[in-house]
């Protein structure tokens, strides 16, 4: 669910600066697709060039990745710990809601 929060705002922010719906899903993906390529979605963040694995420690889908897969699979495990997983989770929908609730009334009006 904070994943799901996370990403809701983040959609948000970009309606809030854009103002045609096409536009908003074009930079959507331009953004998006970067995001999970710069996770451990795909590749372990061990593995991964110094320079992308400290966007990987940014990303909040890497939070998420690793979140669900502790609780998901049968002894799984959190790379950080679950608790550092859904606290960085809430600190970034906290940080994006603050931005979002600032932006929207700009389009209301």
């Amino acid at each position: 669910m904070l994943g799901t929060a996370c990403f809701s705002t983040f959609s948000m922010i970009i309606a809030c600066l854009l103002k045609t719906r096409d536009r908003v899903m074009g930079i959507g993906q331009i953004l998006t697709m970067p995001l999970f390529f710069a996770s451990n979605a795909i590749y372990p963040i061990a593995i991964m060039p110094v320079w992308l694995q400290v966007i990987a420690h940014i990303n909040p889908l890497t939070y998420v990745v690793d979140g669900v897969r502790a609780l998901m699979l049968s002894g799984g495990s959190s790379e950080s710990g679950l608790g550092t997983d859904i606290v960085v989770l809430l600190a970034i929908t906290l940080m994006l809601a603050v931005i979002c609730a600032r932006l929207y009334p700009r389009i209301v009006q």
